[in-house]
């Protein structure tokens, strides 16, 4: 089942390239792929702000929405904006970081990052 869940991830990542590439802006402009990390600001706070706040910028129907209203209302920035956020968790979750639990950056949705999955 995981390696299912990671090609789903992974196709998911190779979409959001895609309609980046559509886009026509600079390669430069991929390092937008990181904006959605700024969400683990919360966890300077304590684990439950940090989880918090980072499934919120990790959330996909966040990602759709924006994405979808910036296609909808041709709102370039807000398209690119949530296309970034998509592509994100899609890489996020390929290398097996989810959605965070309030206990520990470490407990996900996914597992348990740097545990080996059986």
């Amino acid at each position: 089942m995981n390696r299912i869940l990671k090609l789903e991830e992974l196709v998911l990542f190779i979409i959001s390239l895609y309609l980046f590439w559509q886009t026509n802006l600079s390669l430069w402009c991929m390092a937008g792929f990181l904006l959605s990390d700024i969400g683990m600001i919360g966890y300077l706070v304590n684990n439950k702000s940090g989880a918090w706040m980072y499934n919120l910028f990790h959330h996909r129907g966040i990602a759709a929405i924006i994405l979808l209203t910036g296609w909808q209302g041709e709102i370039e920035w807000l398209y690119i904006a949530g296309l970034f956020m998509f592509g994100h968790i899609a890489m996020d979750r390929l290398f097996g970081y989810g959605l965070k639990y309030h206990d520990s950056f470490h407990h996900t949705h996914l597992g348990w990052i740097g545990k080996k999955q059986e």
